[in-house]
Order: structure tokens, then sequence, then C-alpha cells
């Protein structure tokens, strides 16, 4: 590959260096994570809400008066939470929370948006539903819940919401000028 040198219009080769090659790529790569990630929480939104029969069987999705948090709460709980887990499996005020979490966690990691929000509120999702099921069945400490919230952050950090996403125009909203916490 080569460019031309404005100073003396000369073609001269561009040096792909692992630098320059991860300058170019990170920024794709960060989006690509932050667009699988959001779909993992709006699919799991969608298959709760609907019963797309992935995860949740039509008969118990939420809009036929199924509990989103039943099954996982009630009969995948252990350890030193489990009781607390237990007392609030079905309830109302939880299933709404959850759900809208899911909703807009995901919405705002696939749009690009309100990172920082997501980030946040993300954090302390998949840290709860690590939670519920301590010690984790494959590791003494460490899940999947645990990586994905690293993740989430990392997003956030990285500005990751301004390639493929709407990130930078949200930014030069008033709003978000106003309430940077909404970047």
């Amino acid at each position: 590959m080569s460019v031309t040198d404005p100073r003396t219009a000369r073609s001269r080769p561009i040096r792909m260096t692992a630098a320059r090659t991860g300058r170019t790529f990170a920024p794709a790569v960060w989006a690509v994570t932050r667009l699988s990630l959001g779909f993992v929480f709006f699919w799991a939104f969608a298959d709760k809400l609907f019963g797309l029969g992935h995860g949740t069987p039509a008969k118990q999705a939420w809009i036929h008066g199924g509990h989103p948090t039943l099954g996982f709460l009630k009969f995948s709980a252990a350890g030193p939470f489990k009781g607390f887990y237990h007392s609030i499996a079905g309830a109302a005020w939880a299933d709404w929370l959850f759900m809208l979490g899911l909703a807009g966690i995901g919405a705002a990691l696939l749009l690009g948006i309100g990172m920082r929000v997501a980030a946040g509120a993300g954090v302390v999702m998949l840290v709860m539903m690590w939670s519920v099921v301590l010690p984790p069945e494959s590791n003494v400490f460490m899940d999947d819940h645990l990586i994905y919230a690293l993740v989430v952050v990392g997003l956030a950090l990285v500005g990751a919401g301004d390639t493929f996403g709407l990130g930078r125009r949200w930014g030069r909203t008033r709003l978000v000028q106003r309430f940077p916490v909404l970047k």
C-alpha cells in the first residue's frame, strides 16, 4: 500500500506496524464486541418477553403471565444468597426491574448511547446474576457474568459507542452536555 506525500507529491509505501494496525482496527473490534454483548442482553429480553423457545418456552413468556425471574432464582440459586434470591423469585417488582434492565442495557449497547449508565447497570445486574450461583460451577470464583461485567466497563471506557453507533451524535446533545454521566 502506498500514499502520496503532499510535500513532495511522490508516492511512498506505508508500513503497517503492529501499533498502527491496532489503532486502526481496535475501535471496530470494540464496536463489534459492544454490538455482540448488546445482542446478548436484548435477546434475553425478547426471549423472556415473547417466549421465543430458546431459553423460555412460549407458555412461560412474560406476555402470557410468566415470571422472568422465577425459574433462575428459584431453581438455580445456591450458596450464601440462596434465601434472598428465593424470596424475590417471581415477584412483580423483580420481574419489572430485570426486564427493564435487560431491555435498557441491550438497547444502549446496540445503539451506542448511554454507555456509562449501561455499564453501571450492567455491572450491577451481572454481579447479582453471578452471586445467584455461588460458587460458580466450573471455577471457584470466576464465571462469564464477571467477564461480561469487565467487558461492559471496558466498552464505556474506550467510547465504543462512537464506532458503528450513535455515541458521537448522542454526546453532542444538550442533555448529555449538561449531564455527562449520560454519555
